[in-house]
């Protein structure tokens, strides 16, 4: 059964930095595209920043520059790296992983949700 597990979370005042990671566990074959999304308190749940298979990547406009995502496949873990925070960063953030599995011999696709881990960003 596969599983994601969030970390790095947590509180820190406005120009810091965090780490976000996600890690997989369970048996799958690869990793197709990663992204990392986040939810503020009566906001809709919008894409920070993604990878794709190929490594390219994708950043929102409020946090390029400032936010890098990453992946090492061989620990089947992503991060989201994220500088010089501030006060409109603070959300609850999910990471989202696109996966490809073997089942009954035959390769499928899907995508799993991490539980998800608060920032907050005081000013």
């Amino acid at each position: 059964q596969v599983q994601l597990g969030e970390s790095g979370g947590g509180e820190v005042q406005a120009g810091g930095s965090l780490r976000l990671s996600c890690a997989l566990s369970g048996r799958i074959l690869s990793i197709a595209a990663v992204g990392w999304y986040r939810q503020a308190p009566g906001k809709q749940r919008e894409l920070v920043a993604g990878i794709d298979s190929g490594d390219r990547t994708n950043y929102v406009d409020s946090v390029k520059g400032r936010f890098t995502i990453s992946r090492d496949n061989a620990k089947k873990t992503v991060y989201l790296q994220m500088n010089s925070l501030k006060p409109e960063d603070t959300a609850v953030y999910y990471c989202n992983l696109d996966v490809f599995f073997v089942d009954n011999g035959l390769e499928r696709r899907t995508d799993y949700w991490g539980q998800g881990t608060q920032v907050t960003v005081s000013s």
